[in-house]
């Protein structure tokens, strides 16, 4: 299996690389970095200036055959949410993660490239972790534990607990 991850606009290649990294060390799964594309216009939503995190996933899927994880520095929302930093098909081959409410300078902070990393580093694991029928685990530091807030993303760790790892068939 192979994860395709398809930067949108204005991603960084440092942030990409390590993605793909993560990939690989907590999935086994590996990750190509795929050429820059434009975010569908179709997913914009003026009234909210942001994108539709499920728009971006159906425009995917109609588009590409492979497993992808799309990442944007776009703001992404999904219906009945005020934002989202990422989502994914469960079961499914599609993920998108938006890195613009992980970068410290959203929240008038200092940019911090490798806080900005080590958050997006965390969302791609949890969505591929949801493609891969993993649900929201209740283990506060388990990587696929759900993050409502940024402090809820920091808290977190980068990895999959044991009982998630076991769900996968991964050795604990």
């Amino acid at each position: 299996m192979e994860i395709e991850i398809l930067p949108m606009e204005n991603v960084g290649e440092e942030v990409l690389k390590e993605i793909a990294r993560a990939i690989k060390l907590v999935y086994g799964i590996d990750a190509k970095i795929s050429s820059q594309i434009k975010i569908p216009e179709e997913a914009y939503n003026p009234l909210r200036n942001q994108y539709s995190g499920e728009k971006i996933i159906r425009w995917l899927e109609k588009n590409f055959k492979e497993r992808i994880l799309a990442v944007t520095n776009e703001d992404l929302y999904a219906e009945g949410l005020n934002f989202i930093f990422g989502q994914a098909q469960f079961g499914g081959r599609i993920a998108v993660v938006s890195i613009f409410r992980l970068n410290p300078l959203f929240y008038k902070k200092s940019f911090d490239k490798n806080l900005l990393i080590e958050r997006a580093v965390k969302e791609a694991i949890h969505e591929i972790g949801h493609t891969l029928k993993l649900e929201h685990c209740p283990n506060e530091k388990c990587v696929m534990c759900f993050s409502n807030t940024i402090r809820d993303v920091d808290k977190k760790g980068k990895d999959l607990c044991g009982m998630c790892k076991i769900q996968l068939g991964i050795k604990v």
